[in-house]
C-alpha cells in the first residue's frame, strides 16, 4: 500500500489541525478506493529524536519571522528552526519530495517565506500553500497532489 509521509512542525496548532483534516480525508479516500494513499505524519519538535529518512516525504513549515520584512532588509526566523535542522539531518534532504506552506496573507510578501526559503535553501520544490488552518478545499488540493507526486516517484 502506498502512503504519503509528512514531516511537520506545528506551533500554534494551525499546522497540526490541517494534518488531522488531511488525515481523515485520506482515510475517506481510501475507504471508497483502496489505491488511495494514506498519510502518516511525524511532528518534528524540540524534542524530536533526529532520525534517518529512508522513504520519500512531504515537508509542511508555518512562517514565524521576527523582524526584518523577509525581502530587502532581512529575516529572523522564529520556532520554525528545528524542522530545517530534521531536513539537513544526515540525507533527509534527499527524501523530501517538496515542501507546503502557511501562513497569514495579510503578511504580504512574508506570506510562506520560510517554505519558500526551504525549497531554495535545501533543493525541493515550494509545492502548495494554505492560509492558517486551511479550508476544505484546500485539503483537497493538497492531498492530490501529494497523492499524484508519490505516484510519480514510484
Amino acid at each position: 500500500m502506498t502512503v504519503i509521509n509528512i514531516r511537520y512542525i506545528s506551533i500554534e496548532g494551525n499546522t497540526r489541525s490541517f494534518m488531522q483534516h488531511l488525515i481523515d480525508y485520506a482515510k475517506e479516500q481510501h475507504a471508497k478506493n483502496p489505491t488511495r494513499p494514506l498519510i502518516v505524519t511525524k511532528e518534528v519538535s524540540e524534542q524530536t529524536d533526529f532520525t534517518d529518512e529512508t522513504d520519500p516525504y512531504f515537508a509542511f513549515v508555518p512562517t514565524y519571522l521576527d523582524g526584518g520584512n523577509g525581502i530587502d532588509n532581512g529575516v529572523k526566523e522564529l520556532m520554525t528552526n528545528v524542522l530545517g535542522e530534521y531536513i539537513a539531518y544526515h540525507d533527509n534532504r534527499k527524501h523530501c519530495l517538496g515542501v507546503i506552506g502557511s501562513g497569514n496573507r495579510n503578511f504580504n510578501e512574508q506570506y510562506c517565506l520560510t517554505a519558500k526559503r526551504y525549497a531554495e535553501n535545501y533543493g525541493f520544490p515550494f509545492l502548495a500553500d494554505y492560509e492558517l488552518r486551511g479550508t476544505s478545499r484546500d485539503i483537497t488540493r493538497i492531498y492530490d497532489l501529494m497523492a499524484d507526486k508519490i505516484k510519480v516517484t514510484h
